[in-house]
């Protein structure tokens, strides 16, 4: 029963998150939203396990949360024009999530404190799973959307979506807010389910949106379209056990192959404009692996140039180590451990460093030291698919 209690815990969190911009938009205080959407969550996590869960879930929250804020409006000096308002039933609007977003980003807090407060408020990750996307403590993030969340009361900054001359500003931190939640629906950090698809959906959405809101910007289609990319191949990223299966083992039937051709357009469209950036230069990769009839027919050597093109533009560790892994398939497994060596310490918290160093290792039959790299790697993730893999690789050493 305790199981079925959390799952529905995360389940209203999610939805809270996501329902909180609606409130925003008809309240007009962020930190009031955010109060009476988690009285409405502790509301249904008291009722509903008596009561059944009702026909509507997201109304019947939106409904508690505007009764909430109608008590709370009476205590206000000027709660008269906004308390009419709050008669009609709550709607959300195309843009809500939107505003949030931008609300979030906005240049007087710091871009970390942006990012996490976005993912937490408007997302509805937890600080646990922010903290694995930044390989930060989670002390550290909590810190953060605390004082976000303080400074955008303090200074009144307001939810809108804004003006043209202020979009490029803040458009960096809002793609890579929308980024790291199809990240974290695309393969979850924690909890027991390896893929979150509701999560990548709703990035999916969230890139869609934006490209309506800003359809001449190469990079907001360069997202749009990595994600749309990844998306086509979700079908084949896990066996019937539930276990991740790796890009080269992937049945490529199963991908969504006129996904693949319109996205393409998609690129070809961003391209035209000739403003390179990370997202278009991703998405390219992609593609390359995504129009290869087989594995052994992946252009590695494109692959390895638009790396080099990217890490022009982004010398993130990250970046590094993916770009090795290209490196291992035209210059050998040798040639890209080197290029592993002066990431150890940036990327020593990072599962994926360690599980692609013990393949190289394996390549070059130095297996004790891969059984190590390996161990870590496990202890590095909570992911479940993951640790599956990774526990069979250990079986064979």
């Amino acid at each position: 029963m305790d199981e079925v209690h959390a799952e529905l815990a995360r389940v209203l969190r999610e939805h809270a998150g996501r329902l909180t911009a609606s409130l925003i938009r008809t309240i007009g205080d962020f930190a009031a939203a955010e109060d009476v959407m988690q009285d409405a969550v502790e509301t249904a996590l008291r009722r509903w396990p008596q009561d059944g869960i009702p026909d509507h879930p997201d109304a019947w929250l939106l409904t508690t949360a505007r009764r909430r804020g109608i008590d709370l409006l009476r205590r206000q000096a000027n709660y008269r024009d906004k308390l009419a308002r709050l008669q009609w039933p709550v709607r959300g609007e195309p843009g809500d999530r939107l505003k949030l977003i931008f609300t979030c980003c906005h240049p007087a807090l710091p871009v970390p404190a942006q990012v996490a407060l976005t993912l937490r408020t408007v997302c509805g990750l937890t600080t646990g799973q922010i903290a694995a996307a930044f390989l930060v403590p989670e002390a550290t993030v909590g810190q953060r959307i605390t004082r976000a969340k303080r400074k955008i009361t303090d200074a009144r900054i307001p939810y809108r979506i804004p003006s043209d001359a202020e979009l490029d500003e803040r458009l960096n931190q809002v793609l890579a807010v929308v980024y790291l939640l199809f990240n974290e629906g695309y393969l979850a950090s924690g909890g027991d389910r390896p893929h979150a698809r509701d999560l990548a959906d709703d990035a999916e959405w969230l890139a869609a949106d934006l490209a309506w809101l800003m359809p001449r910007h190469p990079e907001v289609l360069g997202l749009l379209a990595l994600i749309r990319l990844h998306q086509a191949r979700t079908a084949a990223r896990f066996g019937g056990d539930g276990r991740l299966v790796l890009l080269s083992d992937q049945d490529r039937s199963r991908w969504d192959h006129d996904a693949v051709k319109e996205t393409t357009r998609l690129i070809e469209r961003a391209a035209a404009m000739r403003r390179p950036g990370p997202y278009q230069l991703q998405a390219a990769i992609v593609v390359c692996h995504a129009e290869a009839p087989t594995w052994d027919d992946t252009d590695w050597a494109q692959i390895l140039v638009l790396y080099d093109m990217l890490l022009h533009l982004t010398r993130t560790p990250v970046v590094r180590l993916h770009r090795a892994i290209a490196v291992r398939y035209v210059r050998g497994p040798e040639a890209a451990l080197d290029e592993l060596a002066p990431l150890a310490k940036p990327l020593d918290g990072h599962h994926l460093y360690h599980a692609t160093r013990a393949e190289l290792l394996r390549d070059l039959g130095r297996h004790r030291e891969a059984h190590t790299a390996d161990s870590r790697a496990l202890a590095l993730t909570d992911n479940p698919a993951q640790q599956a893999l990774l526990t069979e690789r250990l079986s064979w050493t």
